[in-house]
């Protein structure tokens, strides 16, 4: 049975040196999360040179304006589902373009923080979407605890899907 790799002291500091070691270049879009995938990419030195921008999406009809995410999907879904994420993540990578070339990564975050449910679902229910390049998924989280936690671990988890894919 294969060994997991450590996890490095610093996620997101590992993150921002393999895009930069690896010469490539990531957009964030985020709903729950607020801003806070940004913070923790951006709080790393050097992040500029690797980090396009991010998004902030919170209102539904801004996914669908500004990311250009599927009306009827969000008329049908709601915004806290896997292809909402997939989109967002595939997405931001051209709406935060830097000089006509998108961003090779995409990684966008949807669900539901509570403390109430929202489009029929439960809290916890959050979505991560990772785009490189053409290649994008979506990754279901079904997380615990309060707004704050919720929130905390999907960055977290974000951060973790981006290095698991470097």
């Amino acid at each position: 049975m294969g060994e997991r790799m450590p996890q490095p002291a610093d996620p997101a500091e590992a993150v921002i040196a393999e895009l930069t070691r690896r010469g490539l270049r990531i957009a964030v879009a985020e709903s729950l999360t607020g801003g806070l995938v940004m913070a923790e990419l951006t709080r790393i030195p050097g992040a500029s040179v690797v980090v396009n921008g991010g998004v902030v999406a919170y209102d539904t009809d801004v996914k669908r304006s500004l990311l250009g995410v599927s009306a009827g999907l969000l008329e049908r879904e709601g915004a806290v589902h896997p292809e909402v994420a997939r989109q967002m993540a595939d997405r931001v990578r051209h709406v935060l373009a830097v000089d006509g070339r998108p961003a090779d990564l995409g990684i966008a975050t949807t669900g539901v923080a509570g403390p109430t449910d929202q489009d029929g679902k439960p809290a916890g229910t959050v979505y991560l979407g990772v785009a490189i390049g053409d290649d994008v998924e979506a990754i279901a989280l079904d997380l615990h605890g309060d707004r704050a936690e919720i929130r905390a671990a999907t960055v977290r988890a974000a951060i973790g899907a981006l290095l698991e894919r470097l």
